[in-house]
């Protein structure tokens, strides 16, 4: 409590009442009429996406495998086939990659043998039918066990699928198993020990983390399992491991996406999204899961996701607030890519702008203060049951959530309701807020953490240090690869922008993949369509 500061709260005299959902009603401006619908759109990124690397490798996306689909070239069937022999290929190898822990042959199969009929009779469902996707294990999927990075929960096959699994499948999508994630999702380096799930190991360096919670999501894709993996936030959980295995995340706004099927670990920090091969996937896997959901309470008044002037030739007219002293708290060979990958953003017809981002230790405490609370309350039934099946780490966690008090919790929630007027302050001057990613790349994995796992807490302060603005508020945010280190892991840039303008992020998200000459291959990769 000390060392982190997590006490602040207590001297602070906040008066404003406290906001306990960061839910923000939708701006008048949001339902203008745009010029082109968001299937024109779709078909626009689909059918002319411009990638990073125009020479050299690249990763296999949306677009790859409808042009193998559509040309006939090759079809879902056996796209399948070959993702059985990879996921096979993946348990054997030394270290095991340990993305997917869940799969079944026959399920995978019968989805991909109806995605190649539909193929065969030109009535395909959508632009993901018998695109391969994956979802955290956080998620309830049909027939697999729901056991959230435990060794207890799930004891039973799943009947019942949550929203975005249901909606993935009836947009004909291959779901091709559940993925690896941090226990419990309390933790940032994808470190899970335990016996049903062994720690993921990052594509671009095995012997590194993938960061976490959504570790194996964001691994698969990285690793070319499927180009699609979906996620859940509450604390950087998609935007972290998206970082460090050098893939696209984006966190949508509070409740744009529906959590419902999905265990609520944090009721007010958690929004789901999708780990993606490109900036253009995941605007193709947003537009298709972003809507109200009445099984789910938040996001009921949600606009309608467009996706107007995403595909815009440069970025005119728009504002790109940064926060240089909030900013350059990084390692130098983070600064110096994001640096870079800003300047380009102007050399694009953007305009940097000079914010302050006020009380942002306060509002770091808070968010700490919020979810372990949330969690510990969620969690009370398996504190006192399953106490002793938990990883280490997981114990640690919730133990320092049942410090906080009651006084905690509503301070906290008070700073909430300061740090979201601040930022609607700052919106009314800028179309979006940039920082790097995460402080650093990809920590290494010791040979301790293989047996007992690994809790540091200052290393999860430290890389959730930009990513708890947007848990805290609401607001959403997309990362995206911008460079790699000497020793070749992975470097990302933020984008945040005000409550419901994801455009915004995809737009100037498409514009930053161009900045990055050259995408390097990951030492573990499997080529599916070869």
């Amino acid at each position: 409590m000390r060392m982190n500061n997590f006490s602040l709260m207590r001297s602070l005299d906040i008066h404003e009442d406290p906001t306990f959902i960061p839910e923000v009603a939708a701006g008048v401006t949001e339902d203008k009429l745009e010029a082109k619908s968001p299937s024109d759109v779709i078909k626009q990124l689909t059918d002319a996406r411009s990638d990073s690397a125009r020479s050299g490798f690249s990763f296999k996306g949306i677009k790859d495998y409808l042009e193998c689909y559509r040309s006939g070239k090759l079809t879902p069937s056996q796209v399948a086939k070959n993702i059985i022999a990879m996921l096979e290929d993946c348990d054997k190898s030394t270290p095991p990659l340990r993305a997917i822990v869940q799969w079944d042959q026959e399920q995978i199969m019968l989805m991909a043998e109806a995605s190649t009929t539909r193929y065969r009779n030109k009535c395909t469902l959508s632009c993901l039918d018998g695109i391969p996707v994956c979802l955290k294990e956080e998620f309830k999927v049909v027939p697999y066990h729901h056991r959230v990075g435990t060794v207890y929960l799930g004891t039973q096959p799943e009947s019942e699928d949550a929203t975005v699994a249901k909606k993935l499948r009836e947009a004909g999508a291959i779901i091709i198993g559940v993925s690896n994630m941090h226990e419990l999702g309390t933790g940032t380096t994808g470190c899970n020990p335990n016996r049903y799930h062994k720690i993921p190991r990052n594509p671009y360096n095995p012997n590194h983390f993938t960061g976490g919670s959504s570790s194996g999501s964001a691994a698969a894709v990285a690793a070319g399992l499927c180009p699609v993996a979906i996620g859940t936030d509450g604390g950087g959980s998609v935007r972290i491991p998206a970082s460090f295995c050098g893939v696209v995340g984006l966190k949508g706004t509070f409740g744009r996406i529906s959590g419902h099927g999905c265990l609520p670990l944090s009721y007010s920090t958690v929004s789901v999204g999708p780990i993606c091969t490109s900036v253009a996937d995941a605007a193709i896997v947003y537009s298709i899961l972003a809507e109200p959901d009445p099984l789910y309470p938040y996001g009921l008044k949600q606009p309608k996701a467009t996706l107007p002037d995403m595909c815009a030739p440069d970025l005119k007219g728009l504002k790109l607030g940064v926060d240089w002293t909030f900013f350059k708290a990084c390692d130098a060979e983070v600064l110096s890519a994001c640096e870079k990958a800003v300047k380009h953003l102007q050399s694009l017809g953007a305009s940097v702008v000079e914010v302050s981002l006020p009380e942002m230790e306060e509002a770091r405490v808070a968010h700490v203060i919020c979810i372990l609370s949330e969690m510990r309350d969620f969690l009370q039934p398996d504190f006192n049951k399953h106490f002793h099946e938990m990883n280490l780490e997981t114990r640690a966690s919730l133990a320092l959530g049942s410090q906080f008090t009651a006084l905690d919790y509503i301070k906290a929630n008070r700073q909430r309701t300061r740090t979201m007027r601040f930022l609607q302050e700052i919106f009314s001057t800028v179309n979006c807020i940039l920082t790097p990613a995460i402080p650093c790349t990809a920590p290494r994995i010791h040979e301790s953490d293989l047996l007992t796992g690994r809790s540091d807490m200052s290393f999860t302060v430290r890389s959730m240090r930009f990513m708890q603005l947007g848990n805290f508020t609401g607001i959403p945010g997309l990362v995206v690869p911008v460079g790699y280190s000497t020793a070749g892991l992975p470097i990302s840039l933020q984008v945040m922008a005000k409550w419901w303008d994801e455009t915004v992020l995809l737009r100037i998200g498409l514009k930053l993949e161009q900045f990055r000459d050259q995408t390097r291959k990951p030492s573990i990769y499997y080529d599916i369509l070869a």
